[in-house]
């Protein structure tokens, strides 16, 4: 038996909208890519038409959401969340935990980081740690420690970011490139607005070939050591729930021999 819990046609109908002008499709695409027919999906827009759990499951799909998202669709419907969303130590998650831990630790010496969908810091490696460190104080930010914000801040690491408006640009550019879903949402619009507000931030220009390299580093510098990355990031295959789906680990590869050599001292 379907269980309800009371949500509005209105927020349901709001909520496929935003998604199909998302993924710029028309009632008649998502139609074709699920077989929900057009008159059906126009009337739960409308909220004429109050949809089957089954049927908002072939939309959600339809049209790439997100688990989170997706739990967000049915209890806007009144159905009850389908994924489950755990703590990071729950039981459920070991499988997971434990092999992010073996990856972390086979990257050493060279630093590696799991971070949620927000970019705060989940798990990482000693070397991370001792890169981040040499840097600045990580008493100075409590957990969970957001990488962007320790990035932008005047404080932070952004003295120490060589090239600074080209490197902040492109990583704006991966945070909007490897959202969760491709979508920006509420939280972390939040997010990319209290970094434009400090100012000197702009978008990367799309026809700029000044890079000598094939990637775009991130390096940082200060008087006595000059350390400079790419990164590999790893995600969850095939999650079944929304934490899985979020975590990124990213692997920092040294660009040069001087970082290779500051980390194998």
């Amino acid at each position: 038996m379907t269980t309800h819990t009371g949500g509005t046609t209105s927020e349901l109908g709001r909520l496929l909208k935003a998604w199909r002008g998302t993924r710029g499709m028309s009632q008649i695409e998502l139609s074709l890519e699920t077989g929900v027919s057009q008159r059906h999906l126009s009337f739960i827009e409308s909220g004429r038409s109050s949809p089957s759990r089954q049927t908002l499951m072939l939309v959600a799909e339809g049209l790439d959401m997100p688990f989170r998202e997706r739990n967000q669709l049915l209890l806007a419907a009144g159905y009850a969340p389908q994924y489950m969303e755990e703590p990071w130590d729950a039981a459920s998650f070991a499988i997971v935990r434990h092999a992010l831990e073996r990856m972390l630790l086979q990257h050493e010496p060279y630093p590696a980081v799991v971070m949620d969908r927000y970019w705060n810091v989940v798990m990482a490696n000693d070397a991370f740690r001792a890169m981040l460190g040499s840097f600045i104080d990580l008493e100075r930010y409590p957990k969970p420690r957001n990488i962007l914000q320790m990035v932008f801040d005047p404080q932070g690491l952004r003295p120490f970011v060589v090239d600074w408006e080209r490197s902040s640009a492109s990583l704006l550019q991966r945070v909007r490139r490897e959202a969760v879903g491709g979508t920006i949402d509420d939280p972390m619009h939040a997010l990319l607005a209290s970094l434009h507000a400090v100012g000197d931030v702009r978008d990367l220009a799309t026809d700029d070939k000044s890079a000598d390299l094939p990637v775009i580093p991130l390096t940082l510098a200060d008087a006595t050591h000059r350390l400079s990355y790419f990164s590999l990031v790893t995600t969850v295959g095939t999650p079944r729930a929304p934490g899985p789906q979020e975590l990124r680990l990213e692997c920092m590869a040294p660009v040069d021999t001087e970082t290779e050599a500051w980390h194998r001292v």
